[in-house]
């Protein structure tokens, strides 16, 4: 008898990136942004851009729906979870509960909307005699019924509490594993995720990692623990991986059986992943924009409360606030609470 394949499909990775219940898509934000104009803008001309509303990569990066800085000025969300992975760069949050923050280099903010939040995320350019890459995954996983209108929560992970396991192959050829969420044999475990998380339930099996092989290294992805249990496993960066014995070059999108173990060998160049996976939510899923609620009158409702408190009101001067023009990290938590990384100065010039 033939023995399944643990590969379910492989796709191209298109923008978004498509995922399955409980994630609702990944969007990977690779901008190749010039040196800064000392404004914290880029140095370069707008022309050709539909400012406002700019996703063209011309040049290799994108203003988004910034007008002077790339990003995205205030938007409201309600019903599910951002949980946003920036590895080069720098982001600016602040939001509707008065929270702010810098963060970047390896840290993770993971936000719940629930009842509703109104943020901002913009990408400063401090560098003004070099250039300034981003590169950032967000992704929005989905909340159940039970947890849709709960209090919106904001959470830090700083570069330092988010646990890496490196294994080493027969040969000595690295494989690093950073687990933002979900446990790992031999690996700490990283911080809770916000206490009403689809993450946070004992059963959901939600794991969220990025793996860097090194040239020919070989690793082990070991199989989940759930029943039922969803995984897909996003190759972004490389030449070409073998996959379970199946050779895929270029960059893919590969959905496995969960519950089994399977064998990464990677190619000549350095190959980088991101795995998603959880057990799913199973509801209805209605989405307009960012609202993501169970039914369309869920969605009208939401549409009616935004209208009528903006779901809080918005705290800042602008609607696309930025915090000062030194690139120190550090968040600020709706009540007043400062935090920084362990590395960061802990005096950050912050704009109201």
């Amino acid at each position: 008898m033939t023995t399944p394949s643990p590969i379910l499909r492989i796709r191209p990775l298109g923008f978004p990136w498509e995922t399955a219940d409980p994630f609702l898509f990944c969007a990977y934000h690779d901008d190749a942004y010039p040196r800064g104009n000392g404004e914290l803008g880029p140095a370069a001309s707008l022309a050709g851009r539909q400012i406002g509303s700019d996703f063209s990569r011309q040049d290799g990066w994108s203003m988004y729906h910034g007008q002077d800085i790339p990003g995205f000025p205030a938007h409201p969300h309600r019903g599910f979870e951002t949980v946003t992975i920036v590895r080069r760069g720098l982001i600016d949050h602040a939001d509707s509960l008065g929270a702010a923050a810098r963060f970047g280099r390896g840290d993770v903010q993971w936000i719940t909307a629930g009842e509703g939040i109104v943020h901002a995320e913009m990408f400063p350019l401090f560098e003004t005699d070099r250039d300034n890459p981003l590169e950032l995954f967000q992704i929005w996983l989905n909340l159940p019924a039970r947890s849709k209108l709960v209090p919106a929560h904001f959470k830090m992970f700083w570069a330092d509490q988010v646990p890496h396991l490196v294994a080493r192959d027969d040969a000595g050829r690295t494989t690093d594993v950073a687990i933002v969420a979900g446990t790992l044999a031999g690996a700490d475990a990283p911080p809770a995720p916000p206490p009403d998380s689809w993450a946070a339930a004992a059963d959901a099996d939600v794991a969220i990692w990025t793996i860097r092989m090194a040239p020919g290294a070989r690793w082990t992805l070991p199989a989940a623990s759930g029943a039922g249990t969803r995984r897909h496993l996003y190759f972004f960066k490389g030449s070409e991986v073998s996959v379970a014995g199946q050779r895929i070059a270029g960059v893919h999108a590969v959905e496995l059986r969960a519950g089994e173990a399977v064998e990464l060998a990677n190619g000549d160049t350095e190959a980088e992943f991101l795995l998603l996976q959880g057990r799913p939510i199973a509801e209805p899923v209605a989405q307009y924009g960012p609202f993501v609620m169970n039914t369309q009158a869920e969605i009208m409702q939401a549409m009616q409360d935004y209208r009528r408190t903006q779901f809080g009101g918005w705290p800042w001067q602008d609607d696309a606030p930025v915090h000062g023009r030194e690139p120190v990290r550090f968040a600020r938590h709706p009540g007043g609470r400062e935090e920084w990384p362990a590395e960061a100065t802990p005096q950050p010039e912050t704009s109201t």
